[in-house]
């Protein structure tokens, strides 16, 4: 499984389609989750800055299996990790931390000081990743964004 950066045609549509995808088939979530992934896709296509910013898709065979993104935060020194995923053949691989790794290696390389994440309570595994890379839970809210009952969750984690 390699890891490169999201930088041919197509890749950052994958991440949009993939997500869609997955979290409608997972989670039940629907146009507004894709939505959000759009906008957050968007916006680092549109404002890229390459030293701050990366984007990484994870390959098998020639194959997109994951993603992850890092974009700027609310100031200089925060980077957000963005839009991890895997796709369910890749899973229980490692490939996930190893992506994680890569943003905050990155972030960290790049000057940022902190990393910041939102995720939502369902999704254990990626929660389990970030609590193993020294995260730390900063907020929760409840929303009915993608679907009733879900409680949004804010991470920090010092680089």
């Amino acid at each position: 499984m390699e890891i490169r950066r999201a930088d041919r045609p197509g890749d950052l549509g994958w991440v949009v389609q993939a997500h869609g995808e997955l979290y409608a088939a997972e989670y039940g979530w629907g146009m507004e989750y894709e939505a959000l992934v759009a906008q957050i896709v968007a916006d680092f296509g549109k404002n890229f800055d390459p030293a701050r910013e990366a984007a990484w898709i994870a390959e098998q065979d020639g194959e997109r299996m994951g993603s992850v993104f890092c974009v700027r935060g609310p100031d200089e020194a925060t980077a957000k990790l963005r839009l991890l995923l895997l796709h369910p053949s890749a899973r229980g691989q490692g490939l996930g931390a190893r992506l994680v790794d890569t943003c905050m290696a990155f972030a960290r390389e790049s000057g940022h000081k902190r990393m910041v994440l939102w995720t939502n309570d369902p999704l254990v595994a990626a929660r389990n990743i970030y609590l193993k890379r020294g995260f730390k839970l900063i907020g929760e809210e409840p929303h009915d964004m993608f679907g009733s009952g879900l409680l949004s969750q804010t991470y920090e984690a010092d680089l």
